[in-house]
């Protein structure tokens, strides 16, 4: 069974991007040296139009430890403010 979640008002939804666990020079990172994650794609987005700058599917950068964490068919996700949001990001595809 899948779960839908639509935040309310200027909220959005937001799937954790987990980071890497191997350093480019290929050092195994343990998880209590991760640090806490910061990015993540944007899932669904609140009712109110005027304060949310961002859709479905972009790729955001949020402060360490905000929102709400909720679980959503197994997987992390994080319900922030829209304000809270810091950036959107795009990645370059390799040539």
């Amino acid at each position: 069974m899948t779960e839908t979640v639509r935040p309310l008002g200027a909220r959005v939804l937001v799937r954790v991007l987990e980071e890497e666990s191997v350093t480019t020079s290929g050092l195994v990172i343990p998880d209590t040296a991760k640090e806490k994650p910061q990015r993540g794609v944007v899932v669904s987005v609140g009712d109110d139009e005027e304060a949310i700058k961002v859709v479905p599917g972009d790729r955001v950068l949020y402060p360490r430890y905000s929102g709400t964490e909720v679980r959503v068919d197994g997987a992390e996700h994080l319900i922030l403010d829209a304000n809270d949001l810091l950036a959107v990001f795009q990645v370059a595809d390799a040539a």
